[in-house]
């Protein structure tokens, strides 16, 4: 896959930038959200449509624990989650995994979809959005306030 497309290296950055205004907000796993970010979306096969990426990025981070990183079982618990159904829009989990979620939710204006409330998970997030006020969405969330 080109890392520098819709779901490459930028969009890493930004979820791991978001991840972390979120999770300092809603006192989440910054560990697991850091992992998150760099790892969600490394084993897309294409920009589009690809179900099962999560699923095999959570593999790929199973098979990397112990190695390139470290987590108790419980966090690796959460990350298996965060990563294995970031794509599904679900919005019922840990606050931990909520700001995985979300931290990667609030960088749809790369592709031109404003966030909506309704399919965020955390006050935080919601709150970041309900505040934005630019009609591009490519700005957001760069110039959103997270307080």
């Amino acid at each position: 896959m080109n890392h520098q497309g819709y779901h490459g290296f930028q969009h890493w950055a930004r979820v791991f930038q978001n991840g972390r205004h979120i999770a300092k907000a809603e006192n989440a796993n910054t560990k697991v959200v850091d992992l998150f970010a760099l790892l969600h979306d490394t084993q897309r096969r294409n920009e589009n449509r690809d179900p099962q990426h999560g699923y095999r990025a959570a593999k790929y981070a199973h098979s990397i624990r112990g190695k390139w990183f470290d987590l108790s079982n419980k966090e690796m618990r959460l990350l298996d989650e965060a990563l294995t159904y970031h794509s599904n829009g679900y919005t019922d989990a840990d606050i931990t995994v909520q700001t995985c979620w979300d931290a990667d939710r609030l960088d749809l204006g790369r592709v031109g979809i404003q966030p909506s409330a309704k399919k965020l998970c955390t006050q935080t997030a919601k709150n970041a959005i309900n505040n934005y006020c630019s009609t591009d969405p490519r700005l957001w969330p760069a110039s959103t306030s997270y307080n």
